[in-house]
């Protein structure tokens, strides 16, 4: 039988039972080390256990860690199950110049270290992911993308809108994506790209491989909205090649520099709760979307 331990307040990805999700405190300790104390007792029976966590700094890291150490020592832990949806360090997946660290793959150690039965990670940032993480199983986009299509409120009076490819990193994810969502309805894609500084990670400037949109709608869609420097630069090089309605969908949502830039291009943006809740006044909750939570900001 499955149990849960969520250790994220507030992020809770299964339905469950309450009975089946396990009771634990933890605390911080004036030294800065984190805590935890399993208090249900399955002894009558082995179990597995499925962990869930937002993993946003190296604390959050130590919490699992001496959590699945607690685990362990109950005796009653068959098999352990990881769901990290957000995977930390996974936009630092090269060295682009000496001196970097790989950092994907200090946390891939990591929770490899761990020896879980099956890491679930959703939408990673690249290949590189997958490729260092053991016993990995990877949830793609598509069908939270065909989720929020259903719900966007793009105009009935224009054309289909276009599904924008934000960078050539991402023309494979897209492309793929593309062609999960014409078995349900039919949508182009317009590719575009971007011009980085690999040495200061500025980004210089943008391109959309397209002479005029027509006034359609456009829904940009990506892995991670950070500051939104890219999604800034590139709605306002789509908006130049005549794009009409602008729509904004990434998994997960970090928005690290709020929404008040982001509104002023985009209708309508839509995420997880993969990083963060979302508790703002200005989101919407919409039907859970495989186990996580699929949410909208309004102007």
């Amino acid at each position: 039988m499955m149990k849960y331990l969520n250790l994220t307040e507030g992020f809770v990805p299964y339905s469950c039972p309450q009975e089946d999700v396990i009771k634990y405190e933890t605390f911080t300790f004036s030294g800065g080390e984190p805590h935890i104390k399993i208090l249900d007792d399955y002894s009558n029976e082995m179990h597995e256990v499925t962990v869930s966590i937002r993993i946003n700094s190296f604390n959050d890291m130590g919490l699992l860690m001496i959590a699945m150490e607690a685990l362990k020592q109950t005796g009653w832990v068959k098999d352990q199950f990881l769901l990290l949806p957000y995977f930390p360090g996974a936009r630092q997946d090269r060295r682009m110049v000496p001196g970097e660290p790989l950092t994907v793959k200090v946390y891939a150690d990591v929770i490899n270290e761990m020896d879980f039965g099956e890491v679930i990670i959703l939408d990673p940032h690249s290949d590189v992911t997958p490729a260092v993480v053991d016993k990995v199983s990877v949830v793609n986009n598509h069908e939270l993308v065909h989720e929020c299509l259903k719900v966007i409120h793009t105009s009935p009076s224009k054309s289909a809108p276009y599904l924008i490819s934000p960078d050539a990193g991402s023309n494979k994810k897209v492309k793929d994506l593309a062609m999960y969502l014409n078995k349900h309805s039919r949508i182009e894609v317009v590719k575009c790209d971007k011009t980085r500084d690999v040495t200061t990670g500025k980004i210089s400037g943008f391109e959309v491989y397209a002479d005029d949109l027509k006034g359609r709608d456009c829904i940009i869609v990506d892995d991670i909205c950070d500051a939104g420097g890219t999604f800034l630069g590139l709605a306002s090089e789509l908006k130049a090649k005549g794009a009409g309605d602008l729509y904004l969908v990434v998994t997960h949502g970090i928005f690290s520099k709020g929404f008040d830039k982001l509104t002023k291009y985009f209708k309508e943006i839509y995420c997880t709760d993969s990083f963060k809740s979302l508790e703002d006044d200005t989101y919407n909750g919409f039907p859970t979307w495989g186990k996580l939570g699929v949410f909208q900001i309004k102007q």
